[in-house]
């Protein structure tokens, strides 16, 4: 069997339904409606018994706070297995979106990059939408943990696909989104209020005026760089990357903040990922290991070019490295000091 399992019975066309699973249900609640969603979506299968059916499930979303309330980007992801009628087992992931998620994630632009980089060979094939979710085949791998990046022939290989996914092109605006986002969540944060007395008084202290006049410095500062703009993950954290461990695969998953952006930032903000969800950023990247990235993104049989371009870049910045906001600005590679590959 491959590492992605792929249903024959689909072609290119990816249907909808109207139908809304309530994420909150317990699983033998919910799978009752998961059934009646597979036969809508899928009517190769509609005549199937409810005992062909079986579901698992596989995660949470990672949770934030918005407006005091508890936000998951991904309220559960579902392994749901069909058993067809000449015997054959197919897997495929159900993903259900988090309440109020549209105030972050823009639907539509994930699943436009969800359509066109599954075509260029990136994640899990999308099978259909829903109200509240979408169904993609189901891929057969592990989730990485957080050191496994840091290994040098993983590394190695998310490096070399990350080359090759900057290079999709995804139809929409080339406009880099990552100053609008940004700008997007700052209004949003600036707007907040706190039932909790103790809450509220500590976010009155914050400066909202000051973090946008940084963020105008930084645009400007980074502006002057004439960095290259790629259709970036923006999200390359160790829970988005899956490895098929027998055909030593590596695979990129889930694209909710997929977007035009600054090539370097792409990079930068994976390299923050090695410091993981505890933000150790003693675990961040030493210079040797962003060589052996750089290397392997950009011509790795040419190290001499990419100790230079480092060293070009750290000069340019003028700032010590081991500070947080290190990883953003050293990353802005200029198209003058590296060609497009």
């Amino acid at each position: 069997m491959g590492a992605v399992d792929i249903p024959k019975v689909y072609d290119d066309d990816v249907t909808h339904s109207s139908l809304n699973v309530d994420h909150t249900l317990q699983l033998p609640d919910m799978k009752p409606k998961l059934i009646e969603l597979f036969k809508d979506l899928f009517k190769h299968w509609s005549n199937l018994d409810e005992s062909h059916f079986s579901a698992e499930r596989l995660s949470g979303g990672i949770t934030n706070l918005l407006n005091t309330q508890k936000l998951s980007i991904v309220a559960a992801v579902l392994k749901v297995s069909v058993k067809e009628e000449n015997g054959t087992m197919v897997h495929v992931t159900v993903r259900l979106y988090g309440p109020n998620t549209e105030y972050v994630i823009n639907r539509d632009r994930e699943l436009q990059a969800i359509y066109h980089l599954s075509a260029a060979g990136f994640g899990p094939k999308l099978l259909g939408t829903f109200e509240n979710g979408m169904v993609q085949s189901f891929i057969h791998a592990r989730t990485l943990d957080v050191s496994d990046m840091s290994r040098p022939k993983i590394a190695a290989e998310i490096a070399k696909q990350l080359k090759s996914f900057h290079r999709v092109d995804v139809p929409g605006s080339k406009e880099p989104q990552l100053w609008t986002d940004i700008f997007k969540f700052l209004e949003s944060a600036s707007n907040l209020t706190f039932d909790d007395g103790e809450k509220q008084k500590l976010y009155m202290t914050i400066s909202f005026e000051e973090v946008e006049a940084e963020i105008s410095q930084l645009k400007e500062l980074t502006g002057h760089l004439n960095a290259p703009v790629v259709f970036a993950h923006n999200d390359l954290l160790s829970g988005n990357l899956m490895l098929n461990d027998d055909e030593r695969k590596l695979y990129f998953i889930d694209f909710e903040y997929g977007s035009y952006s600054y090539r370097g930032f792409d990079i930068g903000n994976h390299f923050n990922e090695y410091a993981g969800y505890d933000c150790d950023y003693k675990l961040y990247p030493s210079k040797n290991q962003q060589y052996h990235f750089f290397r392997h993104y950009l011509n790795p049989e040419n190290p001499n070019e990419v100790r230079a371009i480092f060293h070009d870049v750290i000069s340019a910045m003028n700032i010590d490295c081991r500070i947080i906001i290190y990883p953003l600005l050293t990353s802005f590679i200029s198209p003058s000091i590296i060609q497009r590959q």
